[in-house]
Parts: C-alpha cells; structure tokens; sequence
C-alpha cells in the first residue's frame, strides 16, 4: 500500500478533513444511512474540529463516537468528550442523542467497554461500519489509546477494550481496539510538531512497522494521513505538499 501523506499547515489540514468529512457525509446519504465517524481528542481535536462547525451537513443525519477516552468523568478537563463539546458539538444544532460517548467514569471499565461495543454494533451493525475514523498519534507511534507493545493492540474479537495500564497518565482508559478501526470505510492519521516525525516516517514507510500507527493505517481501505511540516520532516518525495 502506497501512502502519500498530505503536508500543509493547520488551516489547510483542517480544510481538506473538513472537505473529507462533507464528502463522507454525501456518500452516506446517497446510499441511505447517517454519516457515522469516531474522533480522537488532543491537539488533532483542537486543530480540526473548528472548522467543522462551519459544515453545511443536516446534523440530524450524524452520528459521532469516539476512538478512546481517559477514565474520567465528563465534565473533566482531560475528557475527550467534553473537548469536543466545547469547540464543535455545541456549536451545531446535533441531537445530544447522536453523540456516543464513552463512559470514562464508570468503576467498572470492562462493562463500559461491553456497553460500547454494544451500542456501535446497535447503531452500525456488525462489524461497526464507522464511515470516518479520525486519528490523532503520539511521538511513540500510538493512537487512539492503543500503545507500542500492549495487550489490547493484538485483540481479535473485540471492537471496544478497556486499557488498565497506559503508558502515559492517565493510565485508565477506553479505547478502539484495531478491529474497530479497521471496519472504518475511511481512515484519517493526523500528526502535528516535528516530536511525530520519526514515528510518521515508519508508519508511512515501513510496511513491516509494529508500530500501533502503523498498523491502522494498513488495516482499512488506503488512508488518508495529515501532518505539518514539522511532522512531515523526515519524510521522502512522498509528502503531498498543500
């Protein structure tokens, strides 16, 4: 698989998910059903989730979930949730019903991630056909909350897992596992700062990689990958200048 990843700066990055997005959108209503897409949280949320409330879709017809979530109540300012609320979600008229987020909070975060599953496979059937997952990744080559070298990232049957033991605080979390994210009938890597280059690099280039990015991104349909310049700098010819 050939991945030629587009490289421009924020504003440009953010048009053309914004682009994507409206695309997606069209596609499923052509064919009768709601735009189903899965977001991360982070400086990807940040930086392309602005733009969206600018999007000329019938919110009615979209269903947002999302890759992972910290163990952590909604209100929190480490929710991915709530991050999303604050700078799109509550700037479009979406049915509160339309957003699926993951219960981060509850004690019990086997039963959350069962209750997640559930409500994917309620809402898209089985396999949960998300038609757009966003993914944002950190230096060390993960996304979503799926990390070099653990026990979730080789799951075979489930689509929702939770993650008791996270590199990085906090160390519980809820998370996609790659079976979720490979039945996305699109798949959107986005990278910022020049501390993601080297892991970028792999990802795009090395099709052995382990690495988590990796891994989704040739796990789907040919993905679609946005990074700054920084991020993009130790990339060959293969960068997509905007």
């Amino acid at each position: 698989m050939t991945i030629e990843p587009i490289v421009g700066g924020i504003p440009e990055l953010a048009e053309q998910f914004a682009l994507h997005l409206e695309g997606a959108y069209r596609e499923a209503r052509g064919h009768g059903r709601p735009l189903a897409v899965a977001v991360p949280g982070g400086s990807v949320a940040e930086a392309l989730f602005p733009r969206l409330v600018k999007l000329p879709l019938d919110w009615r017809h979209v269903l947002v979930f999302f890759a992972d979530e910290r163990a952590v109540g909604p209100q929190s300012p480490e929710s991915n949730a709530r991050l999303a609320r604050e700078i799109w979600l509550d700037r479009v008229p979406i049915p509160m019903g339309n957003v699926h987020r993951m219960h981060g909070e509850s004690s019990d975060l086997d039963a959350a991630a069962s209750h997640y599953e559930r409500e994917l496979v309620g809402a898209l059937g089985d396999p949960p056909r998300l038609d757009v997952v966003l993914l944002g990744m950190g230096a060390d080559g993960h996304v979503a909350s799926l990390f070099p070298g653990s026990a979730p990232l080789e799951e075979r049957e489930r689509y929702v897992l939770p993650v008791l033991d996270a590199p990085k605080p906090p160390s519980r979390r809820l998370t996609l596992t790659l079976l979720g994210i490979a039945s996305g009938r699109s798949i959107v890597l986005a990278a910022f700062g020049s501390e993601k280059a080297r892991a970028i690099r792999e990802a795009v280039e090395n099709e052995t990689s382990s690495l988590p990015a990796a891994r989704a991104l040739r796990s789907g349909p040919v993905p679609i990958v946005l990074v700054d310049p920084q991020a993009a700098s130790a990339l060959g010819e293969r960068a997509t200048r905007r």
